[in-house]
């Protein structure tokens, strides 16, 4: 085939299966050959002793986010797709979020004004669901799902947020029906709010503590009560950031029994230990996030865990908050571990740290970094196969890497807004230096080459944990036809 407008030639290219020489022919915005000995394109890009990856899929950030605590965060859409762009990520999925009283359609559509206006990369959005009243369970959720919002988290903790057994029960009903993933953040509330009272009742006020309050059998117990929820109706769910040994072993037995429930992680719980937060003064609230960062154990077991697929995306979790009143200590240096915003910067670097330390230390192979980068980010979302892959008819997304090249974490040299990296001094091995975006050439030479606004909304289709056929037991069918109007008799 001729007329290319951009080629990619003489690289070595990965999915997540294989890895092979190839040429990447891209015509507009699409992909439409990967073949050897493609002629050369309008534009041509020599990608000899570099690899030629999927653009990374991000589908665990929050960007232009309000929390819970009412804490916004560092990163517009504009700064957020801008760091995860550099950082070989070309398409983000965040978070729209519905807070207390607030109309769920409202807050959709206010969210995706501000990414139209400002993202450089393409996206979508989850929602955040925080009430289950009937007009939001009855008409727009089913509404939002349908327009290619297909997957929506939900908070087992956090007062503002959460929603108890009986309204999950309800949330994962409408799921089961209109085909959608239920993202869950699994801490039982109760517990860390008993441990903490108790904690600053006693002047243990440090951030150390934080860790010390998110008790590990919290995030255990809640994990597994959702799972076992879930199955009342046999309706998939995701568990994010995954950062416990028991809470693994929970799901890795639940998959065992034929639970439909699938996990993520994120480069903190692998590279990061609770040790991080024991640092003079306020310093260990750069570390505090939720699930808080367990010990040197809890890392071999996540990386254990990525290989042997129970989890099976990796997720930057970038929660942006600033080292300062704005965010992680609005009480200054007397601000206590229950009041420190929660959360870790790291879209631009979510990517460089996985291949650094998994590819370049043989913890993971490259098809297996493609699949937790990427493709099964798309799969499990709804966005495959336009993303998450290079094959014909795929979007041109790509990110060309230089496994040789070290670069030495700074914040000055990262692209965010949040003036810290939990990864300050920090070399890495592998970088990815050019970026294309839907065809177009975004990251090149560390300037970046794409307008403000210029990134696509990918509506997406039903998430594939949701598409998969399944024998439903006389008992599910029964519990799933008590959310219709016509139940059926056991």
């Amino acid at each position: 085939m001729t007329g290319f407008d951009l080629t990619i030639r003489g690289g070595t290219v990965a999915s997540d299966t294989e890895v092979f020489r190839a040429d990447v022919g891209i015509v507009g915005d699409r992909i439409v050959a990967v073949e050897t000995g493609l002629p050369p394109g309008r534009r041509d890009i020599d990608a000899k002793n570099h690899l030629v990856l999927p653009g990374g899929v991000d589908t665990h950030c929050h960007v232009e986010q309000r929390s819970g605590m009412g804490r916004m965060g560092a990163d517009d859409w504009y700064s957020a797709s801008v760091s995860a762009a550099f950082g070989g990520t070309t398409t983000i999925v965040p978070f729209a979020a519905q807070h207390r009283g607030m109309s769920l359609k409202q807050a959709a559509a206010d969210y995706a004004a501000l990414a139209c206006q400002k993202s450089v990369i393409d996206y979508s959005y989850h929602l955040i669901l925080s009430e289950t009243d009937p007009q939001t369970l009855q008409h727009d959720l089913p509404e939002l799902i349908r327009s290619g919002i297909t997957s929506f988290k939900v908070y087992m903790t956090y007062d503002q947020l959460k929603i108890d057994d009986y309204q999950m029960l309800d949330v994962l009903a409408v799921a089961a029906r209109e085909r959608a993933l239920v993202m869950v953040h699994a801490e039982n509330n109760d517990v860390i709010r008993w441990v903490s009272q108790r904690l600053l009742e006693r002047g243990y006020t440090a951030p150390k503590y934080h860790g010390t309050s998110h008790v590990q059998l919290a995030e255990t117990e809640a994990t597994n009560r959702v799972i076992q929820l879930s199955r009342l109706f046999d309706v998939p769910v995701l568990i994010v950031h995954v950062s416990a040994r028991e809470a693994l072993a929970t799901i890795q037995a639940a998959q065992k029994i034929g639970a439909q429930v699938y996990g993520e992680t994120c480069p903190h719980y692998l590279l990061l230990t609770e040790d991080d937060m024991d640092l003079p003064g306020t310093e260990g609230a750069k570390y505090c996030c939720s699930p808080p960062l367990r010990d040197a154990a809890a890392q071999e077991a996540l990386w254990d865990a990525l290989r042997q697929g129970t989890l099976q995306t990796l997720s930057s979790d970038h929660a942006p908050y600033r080292y300062d009143a704005s965010g992680k200590l609005p009480e200054g240096d007397k601000t206590t571990f229950k009041q420190i915003a929660n959360g870790l910067p790291g879209l631009e670097t979510r990517l460089p740290l996985l291949f650094s330390e998994g590819v370049g230390k043989n913890r993971l192979s490259i098809p297996e970094f493609v699949a937790l980068s990427a493709t099964n980010h798309a799969r499990l979302y709804g966005l495959f196969p336009r993303k998450g892959l290079l094959a014909p008819g795929a979007d041109a997304d790509v990110a060309i890497w230089n496994p040789t090249r070290e670069v030495t974490l700074t914040a000055g040299a990262l692209h965010d807004q949040v003036g810290y990296t939990p990864y300050e001094g920090m070399t890495i091995k592998g970088w990815p230096e050019t970026v294309v975006s839907a065809g177009r050439v975004i990251v090149e030479n560390g300037r970046l080459n794409a307008a403000r606004g210029s990134g696509r909304f990918i509506p997406r289709s039903t998430p594939m944990p949701c598409t998969t056929e399944r024998e439903l037991t006389p008992s599910t069918r029964f519990f799933r036809s008590l959310t219709g109007s016509k139940p059926v008799s056991l």
